[in-house]
């Protein structure tokens, strides 16, 4: 029989505070979500400003001190309209779908009649029926509840960003006093580029792959003639950033509502086939030749953490649920301690796989500053 595999007693205490230490903080991060939130979505935000910022300065001729200005102005601003298009904008779906009731009526009947032949089953409900049976009043709560959550979060994520903003200033005194020893502040630094360039890095490739299929979606949109083409469009823009979720819902939603405007199936199945081929082409063509190795992350992974953050902080966790997995798997990744679980997290077994990340650490007898001798 062979020998078990042994394995030291450091190793298996540090793992099991590792596991601890995980376990304790995805409770405080579950029973905080309401503070976290708001805050996670400010840090997000603050990251993106930091990040238009420095591409303002160093593409455009705007002197920094007002490319930081421009780059808060364009995020804040851009934040804002993006929440105000989802809320007026749904509203103003619902106020015409509601109005449209008696008309939709006979269309969802006819639907609903030839789904049941098609399958030979005869009595088919009426939509009039379907609608008796749900708890219509229940769901316009739970809407209610949610737009005025949308509200108040908003309000807190303004509130937020403004206090990191005005402490942004003494962050470099901070850094300094955290790591008095300039190596070790400059491997921290590192750290902190690190991650901000993997969740920039992931805010780019979603930004353009997310106009590409915008633009190709609304020309298919509108050759069709579906209706509220611009509010879907952007729809599909906005959930391109929750990794699964997204795709379902840009290539199923329009062709849904294009099946009760049109009284033929074809123009559905067109959207649906056109939408499923457009999210096929980005996503296997050109997001792999713009991620890089910045998003090496297992596809396990970013379902595993859009599963553990939406149910801790809703649909703010699933859009930053990608942008997490990437700042832990950059953070781990440079501690020895923690680098197995970064190669778990990673796709490919080696995240950030390069010639910094694969140099040793430097020692004491290299870290020491240049004495008389050396110079000489």
């Amino acid at each position: 029989m062979k020998a078990p595999i042994t394995v030291p007693t450091s190793t298996v205490a540090r793992n099991a505070l590792v596991a601890i230490a995980v376990v304790a903080t995805g409770a405080a991060v579950y029973w905080l979500s309401d503070i976290l939130t708001p805050l996670a979505m400010a840090i997000f935000l603050l990251i993106m400003i930091d990040g238009v910022k420095r591409s303002l300065a160093t593409r455009t001729p705007v002197p920094e001190r007002w490319a930081g200005v421009a780059a808060l102005l364009l995020v804040t601003v851009g934040f804002l309209i993006a929440v105000a298009i989802i809320f007026y904008g749904a509203r103003g779906f619902f106020v015409q779908t509601t109005d449209d009731a008696v008309l939709l009526g006979p269309r969802l009947d006819q639907i609903l009649s030839d789904a049941y032949a098609l399958f030979n089953v005869d009595a088919a409900p009426t939509a009039t029926e379907l609608l008796a049976r749900a708890d219509i009043p229940s769901y316009l709560s739970i809407v209610a509840r949610q737009a005025q959550g949308v509200v108040t979060g908003t309000i807190f994520v303004m509130i937020y960003l403004g206090f990191l903003l005005a402490s942004q200033n003494g962050f470099r005194r901070k850094l300094v006093g955290m790591f008095p020893d300039r190596t070790a502040r400059g491997e921290a630094l590192e750290v902190f580029q690190r991650v901000r360039g993997g969740v920039e890095g992931y805010l780019w490739v979603q930004t353009v792959t997310g106009a590409m299929i915008c633009a190709a979606a609304w020309l298919l949109m509108r050759a069709v003639g579906l209706q509220n083409a611009e509010f879907w469009t952007f729809v599909i823009f906005i959930v391109g950033f929750i990794p699964v979720l997204g795709g379902a819902v840009a290539g199923l939603a329009p062709p849904l509502f294009a099946l009760v405007q049109f009284e033929s199936y074809w123009p559905a199945l067109i959207l649906l086939g056109g939408l499923q081929v457009i999210l096929f082409v980005s996503g296997n063509f050109i997001q792999p030749r713009m991620q890089g190795d910045n998003q090496n992350i297992d596809p396990v992974v970013v379902l595993l953490a859009l599963a553990f953050w939406g149910k801790v902080w809703g649909v703010v966790g699933m859009f930053l649920s990608t942008p997490l997995a990437v700042m832990a798997m950059a953070i781990l990744a440079e501690f020895k301690g923690s680098r197995w679980m970064a190669i778990l997290l990673s796709g490919d077994g080696e995240p950030y796989a390069d010639e910094e990340a694969e140099r040793p650490a430097p020692t004491a007898s290299t870290r020491r500053r240049p004495g008389p001798k050396d110079a000489s």
